[in-house]
């Protein structure tokens, strides 16, 4: 049977999803899974949640730890990615930092001056992953759960010789197909949309629910939201709260709908996240702090520790899958199965005019013989230049990480919308605070 290695494998979240979502997938009994992390305290508690899980649930699975990134590849088939260098407080100066010079942030970790910092600050990381993959198990299928997407599954692939074995997976869109499936009362199967661009900024083009043409529906609808009278976040009062204000404002300008949510999605463009707005209220979302992150993950760790005590019964967790693709993606290749969803893979003409290689996100067909993208066709000029102003950066973003090159990192900073309020002067000084708060990540820009 298959081997299945976690990098990352500490992560409480990822690392009790991805247990649940393999385990629970008959197809896949018998494999073995490792779990790696460079942190062994938060890998071992995940790591005896895993046992826990096989012994209650009488599984067949072997499951186990390594802090040894050579070990745990060591004949590979599948790879899941989720690390974050550095962990959350490496991610508070990506935040403070920028709010100094008059930019907050939503996010932080796709665009903006703290995607530019997250970004330099895992690429070289996953580079060196790739290349030891490259070394130890070239044959190995690549899912990659790490942000910033783009870029990262970019420098996965100019690390790998071996071409369809690498995918970026993200949940977004899943999050507003199920508002769209609420808003016209039907299953989220039943929503057939056209959608595309890059992660955390794909657009839907065209919609057919249940087999009918509902796009001329869609200026109704936005108005609606826009007015209030109907509101997809209302009950939700987490930080990821999305009322979709700002994707139907978009859509009167563009005629096309972002599908992701808005939190993300605000970074992108430069009138939303400004005072003006009150900091994106206006549109009705939130801006994460690290104590968001820290807060949600104090309460999965105590959902862990409350399964572990006892005092929580496993069954309700093992009942439910969670929606990530990663399960049904290894069924697909090591099965006659396939998988049909959203997919980060290198641009092979599947956006017509977007350039090529250059990462993007699109419907795809995974099966025993790799992944392919299906063909969305080309974006509107207004679309297109969005997106590929974004691309370009990105592409800039990998280069300046894997040489060092400050001027080409300042470069990204003075093209990023977020960030081009400031002078020259402000965008400089900003970039050095950033490199200097993470300069035990970024080894190549202080020699």
């Amino acid at each position: 049977m298959s081997k299945i290695v976690i990098i990352g494998g500490g992560s409480y979240m990822w690392g009790s999803i991805f247990l649940r979502d393999i385990f629970t997938t008959p197809e896949l009994q018998g494999s073995s899974v490792v779990l790696e992390d460079i942190n062994p305290e938060r890998m071992e508690i995940v790591y005896q949640l895993g046992q826990k899980m096989l012994k209650d649930h009488n599984l067949d699975f072997k499951l186990e730890q390594t802090t040894s990134l050579d070990d745990a590849l060591e004949g590979a088939d599948f790879i899941i990615l989720t690390i974050t260098t550095g962990g959350f407080e490496s991610m508070r100066p990506d935040l403070e930092i920028p709010w100094k010079y008059g930019i907050r942030q939503s996010v932080g970790d796709t665009t903006g001056p703290g995607g530019l910092s997250r970004a330099l600050r895992n690429i070289p990381v996953i580079a060196e992953i790739s290349r030891k993959v490259e070394q130890i198990c070239p044959q190995a299928f690549f899912l990659n759960y790490t942000n910033p997407m783009s870029t990262l599954t970019r420098t996965i692939n100019m690390h790998r010789s071996v071409k369809g074995k690498t995918v970026g997976l993200c949940h977004e869109w899943s999050g507003v197909r199920k508002k769209l499936a609420a808003i016209f009362e039907v299953d989220e199967a039943e929503i057939q949309p056209r959608v595309a661009g890059i992660n955390h900024l794909i657009w839907l083009t065209s919609l057919f629910v249940s087999g009918e043409n509902k796009w001329d529906e869609m200026p109704d609808i936005t108005d609606r939201i826009l007015s209030g009278e109907i509101n997809p976040g209302e009950g939700d009062n987490t930080v990821f709260i999305d009322q979709c204000k700002l994707k139907s404002q978009l859509f009167k300008l563009y005629g096309a709908l972002p599908a992701a949510g808005d939190r993300h999605i605000a970074e992108f463009f430069p009138s939303f996240i400004t005072e003006a707005t009150d900091w994106g209220a206006k549109y009705g979302f939130r801006l994460t702090s690290i104590e968001d992150r820290y807060e949600l993950e104090g309460f999965i760790q105590g959902m862990i520790q409350a399964a572990l005590n006892g005092d929580m019964p496993l069954e309700p967790f093992m009942a439910e899958r969670s929606g990530e693709a990663a399960s049904e993606i290894i069924t697909a290749l090591t099965t006659a199965d396939r998988y049909i969803g959203i997919l980060n893979l290198p641009n092979r003409g599947q956006i017509s005019n977007l350039p090529l290689d250059a990462v993007v996100e699109t419907y795809g067909v995974i099966d025993n013989t790799g992944a392919d993208a299906i063909h969305f066709g080309d974006f509107s000029a207004g679309v297109q230049t969005i997106l590929e102003k974004h691309i370009r950066n990105q592409e800039m973003t990998v280069q300046a990480a894997l040489t060092g090159d400050r001027d080409l990192a300042l470069q990204v900073l003075l093209n990023d919308p977020l960030s081009s309020r400031l002078s020259i002067e402000q965008s400089k000084a900003m970039l050095d605070e950033l490199l200097e708060a993470h300069r035990d990540y970024l080894g190549l820009f202080f020699e």
